[in-house]
């Protein structure tokens, strides 16, 4: 058994796909076929169901994966740790992210490439629990997500309250309000990201706190979607108030602060809790303090290490 071998089955699981994984892996695909064989000979057990396609791996498989995605990571860490050199470590640090979040990353990179300039970064944007999903699969090595109701194996460090504002086009009548109810703003024609998000729930848990059940006319998975439409002048809607950023400054935008309901949810890095932690990851969990881009960040989450919630990750 080898690391490659380990690196092959992995990569089969994440494509469900032989051409695809080989592809991914930069060999043929008989070279993988041929690798993982070996691995399942030298284990005796088989590890793929095959057929003429793909068709998942077997309960011995699925065993093997968890143990390989350990080792890999593992192995991954000691490489990075032993390659300090006078630059800092090099390496690869995937990062996955909810959307609403996607300004804070920049900053985030930032602090950690001024102290070690040669990582890498991959930027996933990912829902919450498919962020918690991926860190258990040791598929990416660090979220940036939801950390409020925490109490379960997660390393986490804060950034920011998340808090919510009315999207609006600059002509609009309410674009020049210092503040918005939340029961005002039910009122209104909106667009909304889909039930599946948890953001989607966190505004409208909101929204029943102010007595009001509204229903959008248009819902997106995509922030960028919704933006265009509240741009265009027909709908306004509800979404953290950091868009603002990520949409070059609102041109063409005015964003509401909204009240009554008071709401906010504390947002910031998440991996999995671990000894020793990846020296990669173990450098991001310092860049967020350096980074922390809330003052003000609520008091519930101030402080230092604290847990997620596998639970509420997934929700």
């Amino acid at each position: 058994m080898d690391i490659r071998q380990l690196r092959y089955l992995i990569a089969l699981a994440r494509e469900r796909h032989f051409s695809r994984a080989a592809e991914a892996c930069a060999v043929t695909q008989p070279t993988l076929s041929a690798r993982i064989r070996q691995l399942e000979e030298e284990l005796g057990v088989p590890l793929v169901a095959r057929g003429q396609r793909f068709h998942g791996l077997t309960p011995e498989g699925e065993q093997v994966l968890r143990r390989a995605r350990r080792i890999v990571e593992d192995w991954d860490g000691l490489r990075d740790e032993l390659s300090v050199g006078d630059g800092g470590p090099e390496g690869r640090l995937s990062l996955g992210v909810i959307p609403s979040a996607l300004p804070a990353v920049a900053p985030l990179i930032a602090a950690l490439r001024a102290r070690w300039p040669r990582v890498r970064f991959q930027v996933l944007s990912r829902s919450s629990a498919r962020i918690a999903q991926a860190l258990e699969a040791f598929e990416i090595d660090a979220g940036l997500t939801y950390l409020d109701e925490a109490t379960a194996p997660f390393l986490t460090r804060p950034l920011y309250a998340e808090r919510y504002r009315l999207f609006a086009a600059q002509g609009h009548p309410l674009a020049g309000r210092a503040s918005l109810g939340w029961a005002e703003a039910a009122a209104l024609p909106l667009c909304a990201l889909t039930p599946d998000m948890r953001n989607r729930r966190i505004v409208d848990a909101a929204f029943a706190e102010a007595g009001a059940a509204p229903e959008p006319e248009v819902e997106s998975n995509s922030m960028l979607s919704l933006l265009a439409l509240v741009r265009s002048g027909a709908f306004c809607a509800v979404l953290p108030e950091r868009l603002v950023d990520l949409a070059g400054g609102a041109a063409g935008l005015a964003a509401v602060p909204l009240s009554a309901p008071e709401v906010s949810r504390p947002v910031g890095l998440a991996a999995l809790a671990r000894d020793p932690l990846p020296l990669l990851v173990e450098g991001l969990m310092q860049a967020a303090e350096a980074a922390l881009i809330d003052p003000l960040i609520d008091p519930m989450i101030d402080g230092a290490d604290q847990t997620i919630e596998t639970g509420d990750l997934k929700s």
